[in-house]
């Protein structure tokens, strides 16, 4: 099935509710579990609706950042933390 025939199908209520928690890839499950899709199909129906949906492609974005962000902060504290008990 490719991703023309997907553009009548309505991403499930669970789905949509995992992207508005910023939780892209339990939104593809979700697609993939309820519907049949396969893999790519299923990317696409949600990123097909992401793209439509401005306010969660912000969310999505700022979740990104705030887990790049939260990595880098923990790796300035566990440097901190060596450079102060091993000087």
């Amino acid at each position: 099935m490719n991703s023309d025939n997907n553009s009548g199908l309505q991403l499930p209520a669970a789905a949509i509710t995992a992207l508005q928690m910023g939780n892209m890839i339990e939104a593809i499950r979700i697609v993939r579990r309820e519907t049949g899709l396969g893999l790519k199909d299923a990317k696409d129906l949600v990123d097909a609706y992401v793209a439509r949906h401005p306010e969660v492609q912000e969310l999505l974005r700022s979740k990104s950042k705030g887990g790049a962000l939260g990595w880098i902060v923990m790796l300035l504290l566990a440097i901190a933390a060596v450079v102060y008990f091993f000087p």
